[in-house]
Parts: structure tokens; sequence; C-alpha cells
């Protein structure tokens, strides 16, 4: 079975059963960037306790499980809008890029393509330079096209090398987009929207593989925590090679992360050793069941 890492989940919004299953579906590791989680929050100590919890508890969560959890730290385009706390979540945000297992700054970008948007987008590419971090960006649900010019020509304002930067949720009328600059190119597999797993696989066979990553941005809404490995058996079932799969679901999102130096591509190989008698905080993800040690 080839090994499968998903670069782009919301795990704070899945349950445990989830991370089970991802394991046995052979996933060995997960990046959880900061993102939007469905209602408005008024003040920054709402950020804070989120981000600490993408830090701590769900990093835990996530080990109990074998799988290798780390995230991404940012200011998400739909709040950015926000002014009286967007402004604050900035200033914060330099002690967060710092801490272990942050691996990017992200996820953001652009949700209505507002001038604030476009302020908060230039100013954490600007932190990401300054920590010399990767960037994971948001495009929109809306105006993608627009949305995705607009991405580059700030990319380029700012001045942050390329390769530094993944664009994400592009499908047939943005990656073209994208393909003419050095960024690399994420898609996002989704049950009704976005990507699906042949519209995946015919772009793999038009485009090649190079630079192409593959992730199920799973969340509070309909998705499935499954559909990295579900695009590596589409693959498999139109002829690619399991090496290829793997290049695509498990090389190409450890390469473009590892750039932070916070991704160890030998140690997200293989699962995390288990002890489930281990507790976050007193806390357990258990429930009362037995511990698996292995």
């Amino acid at each position: 079975m080839p090994k499968y890492f998903d670069p782009h989940i919301h795990m704070v919004s899945r349950t445990t059963d989830d991370y089970q299953n991802m394991a046995a579906a052979g996933i060995t590791g997960v990046i959880e960037p900061a993102f939007w989680q469905g209602q408005a929050r008024t003040s920054v100590g709402s950020f804070i306790d989120y981000f600490d919890t993408l830090l701590g508890w769900e990093r835990f969560r996530a080990s109990m499980f074998g799988i290798h959890h780390f995230c991404t730290i940012g200011l998400n385009p739909k709040e950015a809008n926000d002014l009286s706390v967007a402004n604050e979540v900035l200033d914060i945000l330099p002690r967060y890029l710092v801490k272990d297992g942050v691996v990017a700054v992200g996820e953001i970008g652009y949700d209505d393509i507002t001038p604030e948007e476009d302020r908060f987008l230039a100013a954490q590419l600007e932190l990401a330079k300054q920590f010399n971090l990767p960037v994971l960006v948001h495009t929109p649900h809306r105006d993608k096209i627009g949305g995705t010019k607009r991405t580059l020509a700030v990319i380029r304002e700012v001045g942050i090398a390329e390769h530094l930067v993944i664009i994400d949720h592009l499908n047939e009328l943005t990656l073209p987009l994208v393909l003419d600059s050095d960024c690399w190119r994420g898609h996002s597999i989704y049950p009704n929207t976005k990507m699906s797993e042949q519209r995946m696989v015919a772009l793999l066979q038009q485009y090649g593989t190079e630079k192409m990553v593959v992730n199920s941005a799973a969340d509070w809404g309909i998705s499935d925590p499954l559909k990295v490995p579900k695009t590596g058996q589409a693959m498999l079932a139109a002829g690619f090679s399991e090496a290829q799969v793997e290049q695509v679901l498990f090389h190409n999102p450890v390469d473009f992360f590892a750039q932070s130096g916070q991704l160890d591509k030998a140690l997200v190989s293989t699962p995390l050793p288990i002890d489930q008698r281990r507790q976050w905080q007193d806390n357990s993800a258990l429930r009362g069941q037995e511990p698996v040690i292995k």
C-alpha cells in the first residue's frame, strides 16, 4: 500500500474515528491549517485558544493513532475583513510562527477580494519572508480566476520566493495560471464541490506530477478525510505506478513543507509509535476504551 500525507485537513472539525480510519488507509501525517471555523471569532483571545489547540491537543490526538501532525498559522481571509480583531491577530502571529510543528504561514489569501484582504495577504507574506517559512494560500470560492491572478500579483509585489508558496484549491481553470509561476500547485478533493478524484487524475495525465499536491481539505462541512488515499486508488486504476502515486500524495507535499525546517521526511515516512496511556493536560481521547500500545 502506498503511503500518504494529507497536507490540508482541519482535524479540529473531525472525529477521533477519522484519525483511526486515516491511519488504516496509510496516512502517516497531516498538516492542519488555521482557518475560519464557521462562525466569526469576536476577540483575539479566541484565536489564541484556537492556535494553542492546533499546537497542543490536536497534535496529541493525532499521535494517539500514529499520525504525525503539523499545522500552519495565519489569519484567514474571511476574518481579515474584521479590522477590530484582525490587527490584533497580526500582532500575535510572530510568537506562533517560531513554535515547533508550525510548517508555514496560512491559510491566507482571498475570500471576497477586498482591500482589507489585500492588506493582510501582503502583510502575512512579509511575515513569511521574515521567518523564512513557506506559505499556504487559499484561493477564493468566487471569482477564482480573478482571485488567483491577484494572488500571483501580490506574491510578486511582496517578492517572496515563489518556490516557498503553494496556491491551493486549484481547478482546471486556475491551474494553468499557476503553471506559469514557480509556485506549488494544490488541489482539494471534495465529495460534491471543488475537485473529484477523476478530475484530479485527468489533470495529472495532462500536466504531469511536478509540484502537484493533493489534499482533502476536510472540515466541518460535507467532506471526506480519506480523499487523499481515494485519489491514490484512482491514480492506480488509471495506470499510474505506485511510485507516481507516492510522489504526488506523499513526497510532493512533504518536500514542500519540509522547506520550513520543521518537517523531517525520514521521520514522517513511518507512523509514530503508539502509546495511548499518555494524556494531554490530564485528558485522553479514549473515553474509557482500552489503551493501545504498539
